[in-house]
């Protein structure tokens, strides 16, 4: 007999989490035998009244821990603990910390699943230049050495300038270079957060941003993010409510939403954060990426206090791969941080820092970026008219100014993770809106990264989308029809 989770739909856990973690502790004990056949993903969420794609997904995080194996026509059955001789490794990954949630990989010819620039906008030639202008110039043999865990000088330096031109650098203020902006996260989580606090998220977020907070045992609160950015009004009640360490805020063209938070509103929640000693960490990686509109004061320039800490990177801008991002904020915070790091891993690349400033200083970054712009103009107005013309009536999708993404939310009773697999046959790829779910969960949304695909792409892709969903719609509004369509939980 198989046991029945108690599943409670208002914890801030998803309920597929809740699933795979009470499957897999059976597992664990032994509860569930290696062997034993489990329920088919319908017949589960027909139990337990949820819908079958939160089934799967538990399933499919079970299957890649190796705690379940599918078997085509049979169905899923335990496969059991790791082997009985050696060190049972699941168990001891178990009880040392909660795994990340998993993304799928971008496996179609079409891809809208991630957000990175095109590669066939890097200018290869300049780079190349670049690395020769550096390895030839007589500080190589300083670059090739051990380095400040602060960064390269010399770039931190330009960056520094930069920030004061641009009034994100005051005078109490510091700057430390990292592995691109995952590692400043990771850094500012280890440095402000302890096991057990709670972090202000928005929701839906980026799912690395999640990660980072719930892989170090902090209690991560989503507030809601909408068309205009994240909803004061709910970061307020959240403030008052859950007392937060800290409020992590992506202003500008948000992950995954490509939302934009107006000016009025950025004054808001500076207030609100000042008024409660809540400490602002601002992820500004796409404020450069704008297309159209007008620009906007980052948090850190419209901030009266010192405080808020912001992160920046190259990464969407140029080069992902030579993971180069900094960090700005009081120069107390810095010093802290460049312990972390020293800690973690001594220093930053130093050649790839010398790189991306030779780049910088020779016009080259400048000139890359304006056809950034261009180009980036060009994608988000195909991706706009093809959701226009090819999704179906009933879908609602954000329209940013910049950035590289945004979102979509189908029709009912559409599901975009039951849909995924039928994209994929049809040759385009996509994320459910599943994976970037803090505490609310929407079936029907997606989001469409289109920063790396030309507009003939991005027009061919959503041509099929839009036939995959027409298709699943007119099906599912038939069987409604007809009394035969499942309650759509």
């Amino acid at each position: 007999m198989f046991p029945l989770p108690q599943l409670d739909a208002s914890s801030e856990e998803p309920i597929y989490r809740q699933l795979h973690d009470f499957i897999k502790s059976r597992i664990l004990s032994g509860d569930l035998a290696a062997g034993q056949r489990i329920p088919p993903t319908r017949e589960l969420a027909g139990l337990l009244g949820v819908n079958r794609a939160t089934i799967a997904s538990a399933y499919e995080m079970l299957e890649a821990e190796g705690l379940i194996r599918g078997h085509v026509g049979r169905g899923s059955f335990v496969a059991g603990p790791s082997a009985a001789h050696g060190i049972p490794w699941d168990q001891r990954f178990a009880e040392a910390a909660p795994e990340p949630r998993a993304v799928p990989a971008a496996d179609a010819p079409i891809s809208f699943a991630t957000a990175r620039p095109a590669e066939d906008l890097f200018p290869i030639e300049q780079f190349r230049q670049s690395c020769e202008e550096v390895i030839r110039g007589a500080d190589a043999p300083s670059i090739l050495q051990l380095g400040s865990p602060y960064g390269y000088a010399p770039l931190r330096h330009w960056l520094l300038e930069q920030g004061r031109t641009h009034s994100t650098v005051r005078d109490t203020d510091d700057l430390l270079i990292t592995n691109g902006c995952q590692q400043a996260l990771d850094l500012l989580q280890r440095l402000l957060t302890q096991p057990g606090d709670t972090v202000l998220i928005e929701d839906p977020i980026y799912p690395g941003l999640r990660n980072v907070f719930t892989r170090g045992d902090v209690r991560a609160v989503g507030v809601p993010v909408e068309a205009g950015g994240i909803e004061v009004d709910a970061l307020a009640r959240r403030i008052e409510r859950e007392k937060p360490r800290l409020l992590v805020v992506t202003p500008s063209f948000q992950n995954p939403t490509g939302a934009t938070l107006s000016r009025p509103n950025r004054a808001a929640l500076l207030k609100l954060a000042r008024d409660s000693g809540l400490v602002v960490v601002e992820n500004d990686i796409y404020g450069e990426l704008r297309y159209e509109g007008e620009d906007l004061p980052s948090l850190k320039q419209l901030d009266e206090s010192g405080d808020v800490i912001q992160i920046k990177s190259f990464s969407k801008l140029a080069f992902p791969g030579l993971r180069v991002g900094w960090v700005t904020g009081p120069r107390a915070v810095i010093a802290r941080l460049a312990e972390c790091k020293q800690v973690s891993d001594l220093h930053s690349d130093q050649l790839s820092q010398a790189v991306l400033l030779r780049f910088a200083e020779s016009g080259r970054l400048a000139a890359h970026r304006r056809r950034m712009i261009e180009t980036g103009a060009q994608r988000l107005q195909a991706v706009i008219a093809a959701c226009q013309r090819y999704l179906p009536a009933g879908t609602r999708f954000t329209r940013p100014q910049g950035g590289m993404n945004l979102w979509v939310r189908l029709p009912e009773p559409l599901d975009a993770s039951d849909l995924l697999p039928k994209a994929q046959a049809a040759g385009v790829s996509y994320l459910p809106g599943r994976y970037f779910a803090v505490s609310r969960t929407e079936p029907g949304s997606l989001r469409l990264s289109f920063a790396g695909l030309p507009p003939d792409r991005i027009d061919a892709g959503l041509a099929a989308l839009g036939r995959v969903f027409h298709e699943e719609l007119q099906g599912a509004l038939a069987a409604r029809s007809a009394g035969l369509a499942p309650a759509i939980v």
